[in-house]
């Protein structure tokens, strides 16, 4: 598996499972639960989330398959690396903390690995810091990070007192929603800040377009996967994909094996053109 690097210097995976959207459905819980303890008999080791999925239901989902791992030694809990998000409404300093031990209690958990701001809202950037130090001082949480940051956001974060232990900002980020590659991305990469990418197949989008199919022919690969690794084409870039079905697990993990070429990336580039101006950031 590939890794990203925070700037702690701890090596992450690059490609892992995002939950958006489990935790709707009670109808749903058995296969979603079944989903999770497959991706990770399959070798996925990063699972991403956040309170506002299924309003906690996600991480409740999380924390019954989590629960059935350890019982079985599936795998150990240093074996993964936990993410989820404060809601911004919540997120001031002691809001931030509340959060926090609610998503633990729902994921069973005692610490998750990365706690993020899902995006900016009315608390100052300072108070959602000081709530994160007063985590990772307690143990809570073993980094924070940001998501839905453009440039200009991370400029005032990092000028926030604290604000330069932020590890990571996660991002919309596809092959078809490319404006981070203008100014945001190479900010990212000049801070050593590895970039997490949700939607990298674009909701699905790119698992039928021509161009990644005709790719994932000669690769003997679906246009998804061709997508996913074009995505992790470049150090610095975490996936997180959502999959439930056992077919797209495997598929989603077995696309950060693959390699294209630099004629597969200019058919893409053809396709889908890198920016040339600032755009604003794309947000599901």
């Amino acid at each position: 598996m590939q890794t990203a690097t925070l700037p702690e210097g701890e090596e992450v995976p690059a490609l892992g499972l995002g939950t958006w959207h489990m935790g709707e459905n009670a109808r749903e819980r058995k296969q979603e639960i079944a989903a999770l303890r497959f991706a990770v008999d399959l070798g996925y080791r990063l699972i991403d989330t956040a309170e506002m999925y299924g309003e906690g239901g996600a991480e409740e989902v999380i924390g019954a398959a989590l629960a059935e791992v350890f019982a079985t030694r599936a795998a150990r809990r240093e074996d993964l690396f936990i993410v989820t998000k404060v809601y911004p409404h919540n997120a001031s300093r002691q809001g931030t903390i509340a959060a926090c031990e609610r998503s633990l209690r729902r994921l069973g958990l005692d610490h998750v690995d990365l706690y993020l701001l899902h995006w900016r809202g009315q608390h100052p950037l300072a108070a959602t810091i000081e709530g994160f130090a007063a985590l990772k001082a307690s143990g809570r949480i073993r980094n924070w990070g940001v998501s839905n940051f453009d440039k200009d956001d991370l400029e005032e974060l990092w000028l926030t007192t604290g604000g330069k232990a932020c590890a990571t900002n996660q991002v919309y980020y596809s092959a078809s929603k490319r404006g981070v590659e203008f100014d945001l991305l190479p900010w990212q990469r000049e801070h050593r800040m590895p970039l997490m990418a949700y939607c990298p197949i674009d909701q699905g989008t790119l698992a039928r377009d021509q161009t990644f199919a005709a790719i994932g022919q000669r690769l003997g690969a679906s246009a998804a996967q061709v997508a996913l690794a074009w995505t992790l084409r470049e150090p610095g870039v975490i996936a997180i994909p959502k999959a439930v079905r056992e077919s797209h697990l495997r598929e989603n993990l077995s696309a950060a094996q693959l390699t294209l070429s630099a004629e597969d990336r200019a058919l893409i580039d053809r396709a889908f053109a890198p920016p040339k101006r600032k755009y604003p950031l794309a947000m599901t």
